[in-house]
């Protein structure tokens, strides 16, 4: 059908036009630098040709015509030379055959899938559309245009920078402060389509869908996978008969060993723990007049925090033996038979460090929970470990019991010395639906890289990890009341919650920062990032916060 002009998240125009670049409300492109001069020249050859080959605006009218005319079925190769602009250099049109020529079924495919829309095929149905489908296009060389792209870096983007369409309704979507092309060009249909799902067109994001669905690439980079995870979640959306959502399998043994990878693999997770060690070491080192430390734990997620204390312990303990006693509260996620296997092996690695371990399994909800039903003793110092517990706990937006807040009150009702916790910094809890998928966009984004960051030291590990994190996702995108379990959120909510439930905020200090930061506890690879800021140590990748570590007394 056809309408009005609309502006998308491309916009040349005869001043600005170096490359085709994302606009900004002014009318003015995005800043781009080649930060990484060591790419591959193959890959850059690619990029610069995708980028280069835009830098003119009849070159621009060429790709429009390319993509929305159905003429464009046909190979590229075989086009009318009336089709080609006479500006073209014939270096150029050579470097468009060799690029779109490898691979004409897939630019047939992604053409079929676009008039199968229903819509004039002269007319896009999104701003994305003509820029995705291009890039579908040259599927043969998606891997080295995603890698070359990927080197530049936005290094200025104004603080009213949007992109706008006729799905979204003009309204603003900032974007992070460092994303590719490729990563924006991928990333807005996506939020196009969960916008539609939000305003009841399931239609118009089940189209949108579609085309995606025919692009989409192997999945090889971080980018790419990401794409793929979130395709995949939306359709679940749109669909949850034929796309069931990932719900039960959270709950599995697959999952719980694919969580442990994830905390072994990433420092953003890793440093947290031993954050929350840190604060429970300085709370037992203000009691020096007893050796007795017990630690209550809802949620033993990640079993070599324990390894490390124990550890820190026997180096403290002086010819004066540490006894350490740790609570384990099982449930579904974490059952009694996982966590008795776990007390054996923390039980022989104390003995090697000579630490008196003492290990206890409570099957308790949260109502029922006491001091006497924990086994507290008044000569003990007394720390709570809620480590990457309480965003899997329904609020008051899920059910009026509202476990999350009720569990808080019952451990300030232990009286501790200490309250560790270790969250997700993701507003993903009670976000609107498509604010929610561009905050799961970037956040688990950043995170993915981190990890490919990380290995090849560990493929098995990786591959495991990122399997939890696409249910993650999927979960906290495809599902709603109950049956979404992912529900994280910023610190600044976790900060007015414990403020609620009569907590205060004891400070971690800059030292446990620079200590973590340093890379004493283990070297740090280039891109993470360790900030003190208010009494909490922020763990990131590339300037984005990832996790952040807290306690409270």
């Amino acid at each position: 059908m056809a309408g009005p002009a609309r502006r998308g998240i491309f916009a040349p125009s005869a001043t600005h036009l170096p490359c085709l670049l994302p606009m900004t409300m002014d009318n003015e492109p995005l800043s781009l630098s080649l930060s990484n001069t060591h790419t591959h020249t193959h890959t850059l050859t690619h990029t610069l040709s995708l980028f280069n080959l835009c830098r003119s605006l009849s070159l621009f009218t060429f790709i429009h015509s390319l993509v929305i005319t159905k003429q464009s079925t046909r190979p590229l190769s075989s086009m009318e030379r009336s089709a080609w602009p006479k500006s073209l250099s014939s270096s150029r049109k050579r470097a468009i055959q060799e690029l779109c020529g490898q691979n004409p079924k897939k630019l047939r495919d992604a053409f079929d899938a676009h008039s199968q829309t229903g819509d004039d095929p002269r007319q896009p149905l999104f701003a994305g559309d003509l820029i995705v489908s291009v890039l579908g296009s040259f599927s043969s060389n998606t891997q080295s245009l995603s890698s070359g792209a990927e080197s530049y870096e936005v290094f200025q983007v104004p603080s009213n920078a949007f992109v706008s369409s006729e799905v979204s309704k003009g309204k603003s979507v900032k974007p992070p402060v460092q994303r590719s092309p490729v990563s924006i060009l991928w990333e807005q249909p996506l939020v196009e389509a969960a916008t539609a799902i939000y305003e009841g067109r399931v239609d118009v994001a089940s189209k949108i869908l579609r085309r995606l669905s025919a692009l989409l690439n192997p999945m090889s980079t971080s980018k790419q996978k990401l794409m793929g995870y979130m395709l995949s979640a939306l359709k679940s959306r749109v669909s949850p008969i034929d796309y069931p959502p990932p719900v039960a399998e959270l709950f599995t043994e697959d999952h719980v060993l694919s969580v442990r990878s994830l905390y072994d693999l990433s420092p953003c997770f890793k440093l947290g723990f031993m954050a929350a060690n840190n604060a429970i070491l300085e709370a037992a080192s203000e009691q020096p007049s007893t050796n007795k430390l017990h630690v209550i734990d809802f949620d033993i997620g990640w079993e070599g925090q324990y390894y490390d204390l124990l550890d820190d312990l026997s180096m403290r303990q002086e010819g004066n033996q540490f006894t350490l006693k740790i609570t384990a509260l099982a449930d579904s996620f974490y059952g009694e038979k996982r966590l008795r296997m776990l007390g054996d092996r923390l039980s022989l690695h104390a003995a090697q460090v000579r630490v008196r371990l003492v290990f206890d399994i409570v099957s308790q909800k949260p109502s029922e929970l006491s001091r006497d039903s924990l086994g507290c003793e008044p000569d003990e110092v007394l720390a709570v470990n809620l480590a990457f517990k309480l965003y899997r706990m329904p609020d008051g937006s899920v059910s009026v019991e509202n476990t999350r807040d009720e569990l808080l009150r019952r451990v300030k009702g232990l009286a501790p010395q200490v309250v560790t916790l270790v969250e997700q910094e993701m507003n993903g809890n009670t976000a609107p639906f498509p604010m929610r998928v561009e905050e799961a966009l970037a956040y688990y984004g950043a995170l993915l890289e981190s990890i490919q960051s990380t290995v090849p030291r560990d493929k098995l590990k990786q591959e495991r990890a990122e399997k939890g994190l696409s249910r993650k996702l999927g979960n906290s995108v495809a599902c709603e009341g109950r049956d979404r379990v992912e529900r994280c959120e910023v610190f600044g909510e976790w900060r007015a919650r414990m403020g609620m439930a009569g907590f205060e905020l004891k400070s971690l200090g800059r030292l446990v920062a620079k200590f973590l930061e340093a890379g004493f506890a283990f070297p740090l690879q280039k891109g993470f990032t360790v900030k003190e800021e208010n009494g909490v140590v922020c763990f990131g990748w590339l300037g984005r916060t990832l996790t952040v570590a807290s306690a409270w007394h």
